[in-house]
């Protein structure tokens, strides 16, 4: 199974925080992204799971339209920033299927910590905005198949 983690693009600063959605700059990080994943055929998520914030549906609706597939996008709770990655951990475990998932820091950069080497905290992962963060389960711990970030494909 492979684990794609996305940390949603950026986003304007508005209040309330949930309503934020997608900058103009943003929108052009997640283009390129997708662009790259399709080129790239390296992105085989059957699902994308995303946070209930608005810039992050944004982000996965984004990711979709430009990957030119078919992958049904949802709501999963247990994705906000401050939400404790042990918790949505055993979630991902249970998946028997490839998914990607978009999120917020600090909650991505943990919960790639945790699962690549069992601790969520100190992060070992840096998860900028419309990063990806390619894993791949080996058995207990998951292990990096690639990291992307924008300033590398523009």
């Amino acid at each position: 199974m492979h684990l794609y983690l996305i940390r949603h693009a950026h986003a304007v600063d508005l209040a309330p925080d949930h309503a934020r959605p997608l900058s103009e700059r943003g929108r052009d990080q997640m283009r390129v992204l997708a662009r790259f994943l399709r080129r790239s055929e390296s992105f085989d998520a059957e699902e994308i799971w995303h946070s209930t914030l608005r810039r992050a549906h944004e982000t996965a609706q984004l990711l979709v339209e430009g990957i030119s597939r078919e992958v049904p996008c949802r709501e999963v709770a247990g994705l906000a920033p401050e939400d404790d990655p042990a918790v949505f951990a055993p979630t991902l475990v249970a998946c028997k299927h490839s998914v990607a998932v978009v999120g917020h820091e600090p909650h991505l950069s943990a919960l790639a910590s945790l699962l690549v080497r069992g601790a969520a905290a100190p992060p070992v992962f840096a998860m900028r905005k419309g990063t990806v963060l390619a894993l791949e389960r080996a058995g207990r711990y998951w292990i990096v198949r690639w990291h992307v970030f924008p300033d590398l494909m523009a």
